[in-house]
């Protein structure tokens, strides 16, 4: 039986943590499904196209030999509707700190409550990659800071066109 994870979150825009996450449900599952949240109240940096092509680049040359194993795909509603439907039986989260912990901890319970034949799991995040979040990335970019150390070639050329 595959074993198909599913990884839910914005990605605007894919970080160097977001990529550690997918390398290491890699290690876990046979496929990685990329569900970015579409939430029509949320004006994002990148569109969900941009970002899908993004994540696509991203992993091609990030992740080379794996690239045939991570779909990206859409969502709106409940994450773990999303998975169900999707036939994943793994939530696969990152986590960079204990405030994630703590916050994740009450999502994997409310999600188990749902779907309980869904099971959350929990990867920590790599030495180095705890203090990167997309908040950080989108603002450091937005006033000219570099970004080069958190977020893959890719992301950085389409930051770069973006903010100049």
């Amino acid at each position: 039986m595959e074993r198909t994870a599913l990884y839910a979150g914005s990605f605007d825009p894919l970080t160097n943590g977001h990529l550690d996450v997918i390398r290491q449900g890699l290690q876990i599952a046979d496929s990685v499904v990329i569900a970015i949240g579409i939430h029509p109240g949320k004006v994002p940096m990148f569109s969900f196209d941009e970002r899908v092509e993004l994540i696509e680049k991203s992993v091609e040359t990030s992740l080379k030999s794996e690239q045939s194993r991570v779909k990206v795909v859409s969502f709106d509603g409940l994450v773990v509707n999303t998975a169900e439907s999707l036939g994943a039986t793994l939530m696969l989260r990152g986590l960079r700190d204990s405030t994630d912990f703590n916050y994740e901890m009450q999502m994997a319970g409310m999600n188990s409550a749902l779907k309980h034949q869904i099971q959350t799991i929990f990867v920590p995040a790599s030495p180095g990659l705890g203090h990167i979040t997309g908040t950080l990335v989108r603002q450091i970019a937005k006033m000219g800071g570099d970004v080069s150390p958190f977020v893959p070639k890719p992301v950085l050329a389409a930051l770069n066109k973006k903010h100049g």
